[in-house]
């Protein structure tokens, strides 16, 4: 589609998320995660008692997220943790980010939502929550949160293919995310994806397909994991009996792989993250060793740049 690899008023090979927002609100703007509580319906019986195989809250949780305290508490604590290493920034964006943040009365959502946006330097919210865990109510009450402040909605995805969706337990289909991304997006309010590569049962050449399905929903941006087997989860007794149906990653293979998939991407959809990182004493393995997401990030880009590629030179609309 585009035959510049520099699109996006910057000089990074991808639609990156950090100069995206940076571009809105004109100056760095760093993300304070909370938890504010919340359950889901695949663990509270609703759906499911059994959650995700892959899932484990605990491995996305930072150490200053405590439900038991305040909101107000948990952004202080966490602009202080962040402030070492992010003292550039002077806006924040709350992330309600453990388990389904949306999976709850309309009056608590109101409540929790506008005392995090409530506190000083706060921009906006990230929600992260899941695609059954919405509905026309809900959507109301974000579109009028949209018209005053940064609201973006991160569903979590997770795959493209319904037979995975089945296998992992997700308990809803990818025809449910299409629609709700759609429902979202026409509301006026961001709307974001998240997708794992490696889940069992997945190839290579269906993970890469997934791009051209991801690039026709109306996203403002995705978020990328590599699949990390937790300890304790369903998905490493499933991993332990058919290590055959896996396709864990190494470092070098991922790099390549994320190359090969941006490649493929519509290049209006930014991109947060391209790789996860989970605390290794949570992990059944550490194939990729301490490596931290920013390392990972630019040998990323150096990869872009060796191959002389960009997101979606080879997108096709």
């Amino acid at each position: 589609m585009n035959s510049e690899p520099h699109i996006w008023g910057h000089q990074r090979r991808f639609n990156s998320y950090t100069e995206h927002i940076r571009k809105i609100f004109g100056v760095r703007v760093q993300k304070v995660v909370v938890d504010a509580g919340f359950t889901c319906p695949n663990r509270d019986g609703t759906k499911s008692d059994k959650g995700c195989t892959y899932c484990d809250n605990n491995a996305f949780n930072p150490s200053y997220c405590n439900p038991k305290e305040s909101l107000f508490t948990q952004i202080s604590k966490g602009i202080e943790f962040h402030a070492v290493r992010y003292r550039r920034a002077e806006k924040f964006l709350v992330y309600f980010q453990p388990y389904s943040n949306t999976y709850a009365p309309l009056p608590m959502l109101k409540k929790y939502y506008l005392e995090a946006l409530s506190y000083p330097g706060v921009a906006g919210l990230v929600i992260g929550t899941r695609p059954d865990c919405i509905n026309d109510a809900i959507l109301d009450l974000l579109q009028e949160l949209s018209e005053t402040s940064y609201i973006l909605v991160e569903y979590g995805v997770e795959s493209c293919y319904n037979k995975t969706l089945e296998r992992i337990n997700r308990q809803h289909n990818f025809e449910l995310s299409a629609d709700v991304i759609e429902k979202t997006q026409k509301r006026g309010i961001k709307t974001g994806a998240h997708l794992i590569f490696g889940l069992p049962g997945e190839s290579i050449e269906e993970m890469l397909s997934m791009a051209k399905i991801i690039s026709q929903l109306p996203l403002d941006s995705v978020k990328f994991h590599q699949l990390q087997i937790v300890k304790g989860t369903e998905m490493e007794a499933e991993f332990l009996t058919v290590p055959k149906d896996f396709y864990l990653f190494t470092l070098d293979d991922y790099i390549r792989f994320m190359v090969s998939f941006v490649e493929r991407l519509n290049p209006t959809i930014v991109i947060d993250r391209i790789s996860g990182e989970i605390p290794p004493r949570l992990l059944h393995e550490t194939s990729w060793g301490l490596i931290r997401y920013g390392a990972v990030l630019r040998i990323f880009e150096k990869e872009l740049k060796e191959k002389n590629t960009w997101q979606g030179k080879k997108y096709s609309s």
